[in-house]
Order: structure tokens, then C-alpha cells, then sequence
């Protein structure tokens, strides 16, 4: 099982990934925190990943309620782990809050500038 992990740089907010094969922990330094999905206490039906699947197309819009796109609140990426690949697709404000990739099942994830990392399987 593909085990994806992301992290936050403390100073400047830079955000990696790692993708592993299998039940090992990641070492990270200490100026690093790991991002855990939904662990920020905000609305759900905005920030947790709605997806469709139709003839190995994976449609995703973030919210059941359309999240906001402004400057000050947006949702930055959405990212598919499918396997051992994960796809992104950066978003900007103004911007739809929407993705389209190829699979049919795996993990997505959506990281909001404000209320952090959100997640759907399917």
C-alpha cells in the first residue's frame, strides 16, 4: 500500500511530499510538521473533495458547497494517489475549484490556504 505523507516547513510554509511503499515511519527535521487531513476545525461540506468517476475519468470539486476561490481563501492544490503516482493540479483565486484526472480509485487531497489538507477516497 502507497503510504502519502505531507509536510509543512514551520518558517516558510513550504509544503513537500513523500510517497512510500509499505508501513515505514518518515524522518523529517524539526523544523518540519506533518499535515494531517481534516484535523483543522472547519466547514466540511467546503473543503472535503466531492468525487465522480465515469469511464476512468475522476472528476473532483472541492466542497459539496463550492469552496471560495478569493485571495484570501482558496484552495491552492488538488492532488490524486493512485497507486504509486500522485498527480496535481494547482489552483489560483478566481479559479474553479475543480480537477480531472485519469484512474478509478485511489485517495484524493485538497489543501485550502486557511484550513489545511482535506481528503476523499474513493
Amino acid at each position: 500500500m502507497t503510504d502519502v505523507k505531507f509536510y509543512r516547513q514551520k518558517t516558510t510554509g513550504a509544503i513537500f511530499t513523500v510517497v512510500a511503499e509499505g508501513p515505514e515511519g518518515h524522518e523529517v527535521c524539526d523544523n518540519w510538521e506533518e499535515i494531517v487531513a481534516g484535523s483543522v476545525d472547519a466547514a466540511a461540506e467546503k473543503h472535503v473533495p466531492a468525487v465522480t468517476v465515469e469511464d476512468g475519468k475522476v472528476c473532483v470539486r472541492v466542497g459539496e458547497v463550492a469552496h471560495p476561490m478569493l485571495d484570501a481563501h482558496y484552495i491552492e492544490w488538488i492532488a490524486l494517489a493512485d497507486g504509486a503516482k500522485l498527480a496535481f493540479k494547482y489552483l489560483k483565486p478566481g479559479d474553479e475549484p475543480e480537477a480531472f484526472f485519469a484512474g478509478e480509485h485511489g485517495t484524493i487531497y485538497a489543501y485550502c490556504n486557511l484550513h489545511g489538507l482535506w481528503k476523499a477516497e474513493f
